[in-house]
């Protein structure tokens, strides 16, 4: 029998079973599946655990009908876990943030929590994402559209209830550090219809401020919904001047902060960020007349220097001095020159003296003045004996004079 081909045999190696190592790459590839990440999950709190090193570990649980519940571990790590506003206890029902992950040593899945709130507030919650969807889409959240505030506001605008404590913050902040002018558009913060007033509010500033503070004192998810409705997100985006939010604390963000041109955590802070310190203006304003009074003192002290050294230039002595100096200076030059002149002229004539007697030596005239004549036939010098001939008529030529003369005879010394 062929063992290798045998159809059974053939069966086995195909259906070859699956390490658990590979299994579980298969489950944590169908968990990636999108439908599983960044999901949100409502449901009870239960077997909740606080790790010493910060962790939380839980599961979410659904009762069903009879005793049976539907439960899913989850886990929320430290630094996710530390940005929680409470602390959940078991039975509380909570919405939380997260995505599906295989923890392979135990074999597993889990929730892996990024965010968690607190229940009963699902609706409302979906209703905010669906507006921040839509409101990112009108570019009310733009980043390019956030503009600077004014360095030296004339008014400030406060949007906010007409009692408690925020106004009064504001002001006691202002008036401390840069006493000017508030306009106070007062609004309910809290209520069903909220958000219309708190729009009207802001809209009624317009033309009349040079920045606008929104502010409130904090609150829950339900207190501060209103400043997530759409009706105050684009009553922030479009006002005409630069808009702070101070609506809940550092931890709590609303549609309107992201709308406001600057967030701060407190409506003191948001005071503190419309205004300057006046403290720091004068001890500025100090500074700088200090550096323009040693700088003046600098310009004048050269000045003087300048003038002082000018007017040293400009007295009778120093300048008559100063003439006299010149004259000697032109008096010494001239004399350098007359002296150079004349020790040229005496080297010139020096040469052409030089040069006359070298010629004069060289002359034709000289060698005869020392009793020599020159023979000429023909009108050419007769310089061999050869080259006359008895009865040639020949030209003698002496320093002072010349004579006719006939060849009588031609004698030739051989021994030359």
């Amino acid at each position: 029998m062929d063992w290798f081909n045998h159809p059974d045999v053939a069966a086995v190696v195909d259906t070859a079973p699956l390490r658990v190592s590979e299994l579980s790459a298969i489950i944590e590839g169908l968990l990636d599946n999108p439908l599983l990440q960044d999901i949100r999950v409502t449901g009870e709190v239960t077997n909740y655990t606080h790790h010493a090193r910060g962790h939380r570990y839980f599961s979410l649980s659904e009762k069903g009908s009879g005793n049976t519940a539907a439960v899913i571990k989850c886990v929320m790590w430290r630094a996710d876990g530390d940005r929680l506003t409470f602390e959940p206890t078991e039975g509380m029902e909570v919405i939380v943030s997260g995505t599906i992950r295989l923890y392979a040593p135990h074999g597993a899945y889990q929730l892996q929590v990024k965010e968690m709130k607190k229940g009963g507030i699902g609706e409302k919650y979906l209703l905010v994402e669906q507006w921040k969807k839509e409101l990112a889409i009108e570019g009310c959240f733009a980043s390019e559209r956030k503009r600077c505030l004014p360095s030296f506001p004339a008014k400030v605008g406060v949007v906010t209830s007409e009692t408690g404590a925020v106004i009064h913050d504001i002001r006691t902040v202002i008036s401390r550090r840069y006493p000017l002018e508030i306009i106070i558009s007062p609004t309910a913060v809290q209520g069903e219809d909220a958000h219309r007033g708190i729009a009207r509010a802001i809209r009624r500033l317009s033309g009349l401020v040079d920045v606008v503070i929104v502010a409130r004192g904090g609150g829950s998810f339900e207190d501060l919904f209103p400043f997530n409705h759409p009706d105050v997100v684009r009553a922030i985006s479009s006002c005409p001047v630069p808009v702070v939010s101070a609506i809940g604390h550092e931890v709590d963000v609303t549609l309107s902060d992201l709308a406001a041109d600057l967030r701060a955590p407190t409506p003191s802070a948001a005071a503190e960020l419309v205004v300057p310190d006046r403290r720091v203006l004068i001890a500025r304003l100090k500074e700088l007349k200090s550096q323009m009074s040693a700088a003046l003192q600098g310009r004048v002290a050269w000045a003087m220097e300048e003038i002082s050294e000018l007017r040293d230039r400009l007295r009778p002595q120093r300048f008559l001095r100063k003439l006299e100096e010149r004259k000697q200076d032109t008096a010494d030059l001239s004399d350098r020159l007359e002296r150079a002149f004349s020790n040229r002229l005496e080297r010139e004539h020096l040469l052409l003296c030089e040069m006359k007697t070298a010629l004069d030596s060289r002359s034709p005239l000289a060698v005869l003045a020392r009793g020599y004549c020159v023979a000429e036939k023909n009108g050419a010098v007769v310089k061999r004996a050869d080259t006359i001939v008895q009865g040639d008529h020949m030209k003698i030529r002496f320093y002072d004079g010349s004579s006719q003369v006939i060849v009588e005879r031609v004698d030739y010394e051989r021994d030359l």
